[in-house]
Order: C-alpha cells, then sequence, then structure tokens
C-alpha cells in the first residue's frame, strides 16, 4: 500500500499532495507546459494562412463604410474620369501649340495622354508597398497632394515638352497613389456587401466619363485650356480630403523589425506571400493576357466608324452607350458576386472576357450602325462586369493583409498590355487598309485569357483540400501527443508511489 493511500476519506485537498513532493512538481510542469502550448497556438487547431485576428475581426459592413464608399466613388471618378476626357482636351492641345491637321504634332500630343494612362499602372506595384508600410490614408492624401501640384503646373506650361512630365508623369502618379488605395480600404470595411460597394465605386469612373466631357466642353469655349485645368485641380483637392475618411480597421500586420531599426525587412516590403498562391499567380498571368485586345475597340472603334459608316455618323452615341451600361453592369455584377461563392467569382471575370471577345469579332461583321450599337451594350455591360469584381476576388485569392501588393502587381503587369495592343492594331490598319484584321484579332486574347482564368477555382478547391487534410493530420497529431503524454504521466506516478486508483 502506497503513502497515498493513508489519507482519510473525501479529503480531496490533498490528493495530490504527497510527503515525496515529486507529483506536485512534476503537476506544475505539466501546467507550465499547457500555458505554454496555449501560447504558441499549439493545442489550436488553425487553418493554414489564418491568424488569430482574421478569425475574430468583424467587418462593419456599413456606418463610416458608406462614407469611405463615396470617397472611394470620388476616387474613381475624377482620376479616371480626367484621363478619360483627355480626347476632349487632345484637340485643346493641338490648338494650343499649332494646328489639328500636324500629324506630326498629332502623334506627339497622343503621347501625353497614353503616358499618362500606362503610368498610373505602371506605378501600382510601388504604390502597394507605400500602401503597406504608410496605410491607406496616409498614401492617398499624398497622392492627391501630388496629382495636384501635377495638374495645376501643366496649366502654367507654354510648350509640349514640360507636359510629359507636369501632365504625363507628376499628376499620373499622384494618381495612382490616390487611387489604390481606394480599392483597399474597401475591405476593411466590408466584406459580405464588398461586391456590391466596388460596383458603386467602380461606377464613379462611368458617371465622370459620361459627364465630364460636356462640361468640359463648355469650359474650354468659355475660359479656355488653361483655366479648364485649373477648375479640374478642383477635383483633385476634394480627392486629397476624401482620402482622410480612410481609416484602418484592419489588425496591423505583425513586424519582424529588429529593436531600434524602423525600416522593415526587404522580405515584408516586397511581399513575396501573394506568389505562393497558385491561384493568384495564374490570375496575374491570365487577366494581363487577356487585356492585349481588350482596349483595342476603345480606342480604334471611332476611327472605324469613320471609315464605314462616313464622318457625318453620329458616333459619340457608340461611346456614351459603352459608359452607360458600363456604370449599369457594375452595379448588376457587384451584387451578383456577393451571392458567389469564394473564388467562383472568377467565372464572371471568364465570362466577361469572352462577351468581350465576341464582340470585338463582331464589329467588323456589323454593316448597319444599330448593330455597332447592340455591340457596344454588351460590350459596356461585360466591361463593368470585369472591372468591379477584380478587388473581391483578390481578396479570396491572398486574404484582406496581402491584397494591397496583390492589386499593386496585377494593375503593374496590366500596363504592359494596356500600352502595347492598341498600336500592334493602328499598325495592322495601315498594314492591310481596314480595321477588320485588327478586331478579328483583338477578340483571340480575351477568349484566351478567360480560358486560361477558368483554372483557378479547380486550384483553388485542391489547394483548401489539402489544407483541410493538413488541420486534421495536426489535430490528430497533437492528439496522440497528448495521450502519449498522460499515459507517461500516469508511469512516473506509478513508479514514485502515487496511487493511481
Amino acid at each position: 500500500m502506497t503513502e497515498g493511500t493513508n489519507m482519510p476519506e473525501g479529503d480531496t485537498a490533498g490528493k495530490d499532495e504527497v510527503p515525496t513532493g515529486v507529483p506536485a512538481e512534476e503537476k506544475r510542469q505539466e501546467e507550465a507546459e499547457e500555458e505554454k502550448k496555449e501560447k504558441n497556438g499549439d493545442s489550436k487547431v488553425t487553418i493554414p494562412g489564418q491568424t488569430a485576428e482574421e478569425v475574430e475581426f468583424v467587418h462593419p459592413e456599413g456606418g463610416w463604410g458608406w462614407l469611405v464608399m463615396l470617397a472611394a466613388m470620388w476616387c474613381n471618378g475624377s482620376v479616371f474620369g480626367i484621363q478619360n476626357a483627355f480626347g476632349i482636351l487632345f484637340l485643346s492641345l493641338l490648338r494650343e501649340f499649332g494646328s489639328e491637321h500636324d500629324e506630326d504634332l498629332r502623334f506627339r500630343t497622343a503621347w501625353v495622354g497614353s503616358l499618362s494612362m500606362g503610368m498610373i499602372f505602371f506605378c501600382s506595384p510601388i504604390v502597394s508597398v507605400f500602401t503597406d508600410i504608410l496605410g491607406c490614408r496616409v498614401t492617398a492624401v499624398g497622392g492627391a497632394a501630388v496629382g495636384l501640384v501635377g495638374l495645376l503646373a501643366s496649366s502654367f506650361v507654354t510648350s509640349l515638352g514640360p507636359l510629359y512630365f507636369t501632365y504625363g508623369i507628376v499628376f499620373a502618379c499622384g494618381c495612382s497613389f490616390a487611387y489604390q488605395p481606394s480599392l483597399v480600404i474597401l475591405g476593411h470595411y466590408f466584406k459580405k456587401r464588398l461586391g456590391l460597394v466596388n460596383g458603386i465605386v467602380t461606377a464613379g469612373s462611368s458617371i465622370f466619363t459620361i459627364t465630364l466631357p460636356f462640361v468640359l466642353s463648355g469650359l474650354l469655349e468659355k475660359v479656355g485650356l488653361q483655366n479648364t485645368m485649373r477648375v479640374l485641380c478642383i477635383l483633385m483637392f476634394i480627392l486629397m480630403l476624401a482620402g482622410f475618411t480612410y481609416k484602418p480597421l484592419m489588425p496591423v500586420k505583425p513586424s519582424n523589425t529588429r529593436t531600434g531599426s524602423k525600416c522593415p525587412p526587404l522580405g515584408e516590403i516586397f511581399n513575396i506571400n501573394i506568389w505562393r498562391s497558385l491561384g493568384y499567380r495564374i490570375w496575374a498571368f491570365g487577366i494581363p493576357a487577356a487585356l492585349y485586345g481588350y482596349f483595342v475597340p476603345y480606342v480604334h472603334l471611332m476611327k472605324h466608324v469613320e471609315e464605314r459608316f462616313g464622318e457625318d455618323t453620329n458616333k459619340e452615341v457608340l461611346l456614351m452607350c459603352i459608359g452607360i451600361t458600363s456604370g449599369v453592369g457594375r452595379l448588376i455584377f457587384g451584387r451578383v458576386a456577393d451571392y458567389v461563392n469564394g473564388v467562383n467569382k472568377v467565372y464572371l471575370q471568364v465570362a466577361s472576357f469572352l462577351v468581350i471577345g465576341l464582340m470585338s469579332m463582331m464589329i467588323p461583321l456589323c454593316n448597319i450602325f444599330g448593330g455597332l450599337i447592340a455591340v457596344c451594350l454588351l460590350m459596356g455591360l461585360f466591361d463593368g462586369c470585369f472591372i468591379c469584381i477584380m478587388a473581391p476576388i483578390a481578396f479570396e485569392l491572398v486574404g484582406a493583409k496581402d491584397v494591397s501588393q496583390a492589386i499593386g502587381f496585377l494593375l503593374g503587369l496590366m500596363s504592359v498590355p494596356m500600352t502595347v495592343g492598341p498600336p500592334i492594331a493602328g499598325f495592322l490598319r495601315d498594314r492591310l487598309g481596314s480595321y477588320d484584321v485588327a478586331f478579328y484579332l483583338a477578340g483571340i486574347p480575351p477568349i484566351f485569357g478567360g480560358a486560361v482564368l477558368c483554372l483557378i477555382p479547380w486550384v483553388e478547391a485542391r489547394r483548401k483540400r489539402r489544407e483541410k487534410e493538413e488541420a486534421l493530420n495536426k489535430e490528430q497529431d497533437v492528439t496522440q501527443k497528448m495521450i502519449e503524454h498522460e499515459k507517461a504521466q500516469e508511469d512516473t506516478r506509478s513508479k514514485t508511489g502515487e496511487s493511481v486508483l
């Protein structure tokens, strides 16, 4: 009989205490180990790639977020409204610095607008780094201030050369720094309604694109080019104020910086985690691949209509059709995306690329103007679908903490096909004498890119199954270790004389 059996019955307070003191010491060690496990998360079964903060964080789905949504909507509208209305400024620039019929001047002036649009997307990877380090609010306000300075400086330019720097680089870079945080900050406030909110935000560019040309035409006639640019500075000033509403809510990403060092490691500045996701790599390849032909109709459709139906044709109606249905599409498909689970939202982009590719091929086949209107209506509708669900898909593929650089690198990759596609179509037109072949070929990349994107849901489903199996195996390992540990404790108690009965 062991010493532990000499205690009175019902004395529960002293059951764990024996004269030797060894079991009590072991119990304290066991409790310390369990506390250590709980601190390290070893005793919890978590989904790989998720942290406690992500699980516990609850999106407000409104509140201050509605004001943030309106600010982001103003950002999309003012940035892309001014960019898309460059065609109005283009004619005024020609008159200001020469003649509308000077082909060399037309070529050099067109590069001002092309450089500006290209820089917005080309700077996106750098903007994503600044967004991660400085936050959405500082990046957006600073970018709007730089854009304001660039646009104001452009209003004092007296020759074409400085415009390449003031408008094409400074103003465009400021727009880039202001634009991207407007996509990232929405994920701090919305999750279930993220598709709808992105649809409303991106619809801002459609509203400004439709209305701003009429405003600019009136301003150019009444106050001239320089004063018109100064009026546009008001939009950028309001954009700067809108950036102050971008109050972050998501938990801050933990930093691995050493004591006394203010700069994060290079691995945190340039996030390589996003490239470990096969689904994101496919997405980052498929979207740019589709865009080689995506913008060809938007650039060359007006000239094609003049050659096919005559210069007196009311071709501006086509642009208005694209702009209106694009805004409607962003609202409709943004809401639809909220009801589509996970990465299956990619199928909406696949459908949009398929329709846009087919509509591009249909343009040369339209021998009546009404047919072109129908084509443009469908093209605009699915253009809105493609644009409004880019951010929700990025959140699904890489998570909220890595979404800034995920969007940034994608926009940076998009800058190449956006710049290359339309000039190739123009080259084919000059060589072949018509735009027919150019439009036929422009329909192939969107269809090919859409086919590539179909792989993403399958890849992500396989990844989730593998993670689930790993989590289950980890849980089984933890359970097995606990059983072995308890068995070892029982053996120890038996050897030290503690009763196991």
